[in-house]
């Protein structure tokens, strides 16, 4: 308010607006200048640049070679974790005889670099190659393989063996490890020891045995070293106990990722499968004392695609009886929390399987506590027996003597006792339990053919399956690990869904690209299984209006009122038209035995579509027999129809492999 001045008038304010709105503007600056000015900065010293490298794998094996001071280095091409064991052998025992041995994967290294071996005196490449399906390389083993293939490198100087694993009901026995020892040696590789040969059809555990008692021999000739004689157990891994550990830290199952069946991330493979739903489970057969089964899995939002003809691979978990028995004849409490930590600190491989993790896990998920232990699991826990006569029999089934290997056949092969009947019926054997994990190979993944198509149900794939089940000459019961497991994974309405970690495994087995191409199914049993993909698909290309060739199936079973599998369905196929021919062999429903290759051999009309429409011919199921005479049935076709010898008939259907006309699905 203004005070009036004497004279009654108002007087001129001292400050104008402006005066005032100015005065608070440069008060306003000073303000924040003294309070938010920023503050003087020292002057960085400047230092040189220092650049971070990443942590990266070495590829180089030469140079870990050099670093660990390794002179043997032993590659595996594995499909089912044998060759990967026989690997790790051959790389152990290296230390018996004063080398030091590795054992590698040749997908984590640059096998190009194979040529610069021999700058490490007295080394050597040794190679444990599994051959795959029909003479194909496993899939770890591809890209040395190609590069095998496509290389002029000089491997003079660089010395090398070879060990195969394969499989003499396959027509291309030991393809891998044949084309490994030729090709080295091509290359101007030195061989140091006479390429091995394993037969999985008759005892792969023997044929490596007696390949490797007399290739260590020649090696160290070839290298003029002696054995140390140290014939002790070697152990890989320390134990280590956790006491007071985080759950939350600990392998429940998990292939790769911790957490990973809890927090599902694509995409799905074998070391992050995707945990389906089990949506589906019924009984095939009608009768007799087998359970044939079906089972559908819900592959709903896991982005997997699959084609008719692929493999869906299964992680199944060891039945709870069995690991059971093994803590309470061992005296362990199987739900300690444990890590088995590798002694060589410079190894890729830092646990034999995912840890921290307890026992009863490693032998519900990890472990393989079904099958029949090899030799070096017996050799290594014979110290163990404080029973001299049995330490002394353990010792003897390990060794190469023609008395060691069939005390072998015959008190663990063809008596079939897993490592809990060997524990049960060698009382004085007592192994410290984490060293029985070390020895046991890993539980692997099942392979079966989808028996479903993806153009008919793209978000559920079908299994077709036998249970596995019967008594031993020890009077156990004997169950298959993976089909007694996908038995008990019943759909229920309780709201508790049971899950099976799967993968798909794609494959060449393919209806051909021309729908109007006739084809010609073989597949008793349960090798109906791709083919009820293949009848579905072909119904499904007609229904869009495409022009689909002749569809002939021959199958088999035992009796037509107890296990024709499918048979509704396949008799609906056949009465739309979708399946031309419907051939079916029971082979007891008679007094003799009727096989599919004798339907086969009774059509002729099946030569001129072979050899003039250009029909594909396919094969699923039992390798050691069935796959055989069918083949003979399609040389004796083309020998009577075609006129053909022997012999021409032999290469003419050996061609039509190698052009993918004849393509086969089998299992011995």
């Amino acid at each position: 308010m203004f005070k009036a001045d004497s004279n009654g008038q108002t007087p001129e304010p001292l400050l104008s607006s402006l005066d005032i709105f100015l005065f608070s503007l440069i008060a306003g600056l000073l303000i924040y200048w003294f309070f938010f000015r920023k503050k003087t900065e020292p002057v960085p010293e400047i230092k040189p640049f220092t650049p971070v490298t990443p942590q990266i794998r070495e590829t180089s094996f030469i140079e870990k070679m050099k670093k660990t001071n390794r002179n043997i280095v032993v590659f595996y091409g594995s499909q089912t974790g044998t060759a990967e064991e026989f690997a790790n052998r051959l790389a152990k025992d290296a230390q018996r005889y004063g080398m030091k041995g590795m054992a590698a994967d040749p997908e984590e290294y640059d096998l190009s670099e194979l040529s610069r071996l021999k700058e490490i005196p007295n080394s050597m490449a040794v190679f444990c190659m599994a051959t795959y399906g029909e003479g194909d390389p496993t899939d770890n083993a591809q890209e040395f393989y190609d590069w095998m293939q496509g290389t002029d490198d000089d491997l003079e100087g660089v010395n090398f063996a070879v060990f195969g694993l394969g499989n003499k009901t396959y027509e291309r026995f030991n393809a891998t490890g044949k084309y490994t020892d030729k090709r080295l040696a091509e290359l101007g590789g030195k061989r140091v020891f006479d390429l091995g040969l394993g037969d999985d059809d008759i005892n792969l555990e023997e044929d490596f045995i007696s390949w490797k008692e007399q290739f260590w021999p020649a090696v160290c000739e070839f290298f003029g070293v002696e054995a140390t004689g140290e014939d002790s157990s070697i152990r890989q891994f320390e134990l280590v106990v956790h006491n007071d550990i985080n759950m939350n830290q600990v392998y429940t199952g998990e292939m790769g990722r911790l957490k990973s069946f809890q927090t599902q991330k694509p995409p799905f493979d074998s070391k992050n499968p995707f945990l389906a739903t089990v949506t589906g489970n019924r009984k095939l057969n009608k009768g007799g004392n087998r359970h044939l089964m079906h089972i559908e899995l819900d592959i709903t939002d896991s982005k997997i695609r699959y084609d008719s003809g692929d493999h869906v691979a299964v992680y199944p978990t060891n039945d709870a009886a069995v690991v059971n028995g093994i803590g309470e004849r061992l005296g362990v409490d199987l739900d300690t929390v444990i890590s088995l930590k590798n002694l060589d600190e410079e190894s890729n491989k830092k646990h034999p399987f995912p840890c921290p993790t307890t026992y009863r896990t490693a032998l519900t998920h990890y472990l393989d506590i079904n099958n029949m232990p090899r030799t070096n699991v017996l050799y290594e826990l014979a110290q163990y027996a404080s029973d001299p006569k049995e330490q002394e029999n353990m010792r003897k089934m390990a060794s190469a003597s023609p008395e060691g290997k069939a005390l072998y056949q015959s008190w663990v092969l063809d008596s079939e006792r897993n490592i809990l009947a060997i524990l049960e019926d060698l009382p004085s054997l007592n192994p410290p339990i984490d060293h029985l994990c070390e020895l046991l190979p890993r539980l692997q993944a099942r392979y079966y053919s989808i028996a479903s198509s993806s153009k008919v149900y793209p978000t559920s794939i079908h299994i077709c399956a036998v249970v596995i089940e019967y008594t031993t000459k020890t009077e156990r019961v004997f169950k298959g690990v993976a089909t007694n497991w996908l038995k008990n994974k019943e759909v229920t309405d309780n709201g508790h869904k049971l899950t099976v970690p799967m993968y798909v495994r794609r494959s060449q087995f393919r209806l051909p690209f021309k729908p109007s191409n006739p084809i010609i199914m073989i597949g008793p049993g349960t090798g109906i299984a791709p083919f009820m993909g293949f009848i579905r698909e072909r119904a499904w290309q007609k229904e869009q209006g495409k022009e689909a060739g002749e569809t002939i199936l021959y199958f088999g079973c035992r009796h037509k009122n107890e296990d024709f599998l499918y048979q509704q369905e396949l008799e609906e196929f056949e009465r739309a038209g979708v399946l031309t021919q419907l051939n079916v062999a029971f082979s007891r429903d008679q007094e003799h035995k009727i096989y599919v290759q004798h339907l086969l051999k009774k059509n002729k009309q099946l030569w001129k579509l072979i050899h003039s429409n250009n029909a594909h011919i396919y094969v699923c199921g039992d390798a050691r027999n069935m796959a055989r005479d069918v083949h003979t049935a399609f040389y004796e076709i083309a020998e009577e129809v075609g006129g053909l010898t022997h012999t021409q008939a032999v290469d003419y259907f050996k061609k039509l492999m190698t052009k993918g006309r004849y393509s086969q699905d089998v299992w011995s």
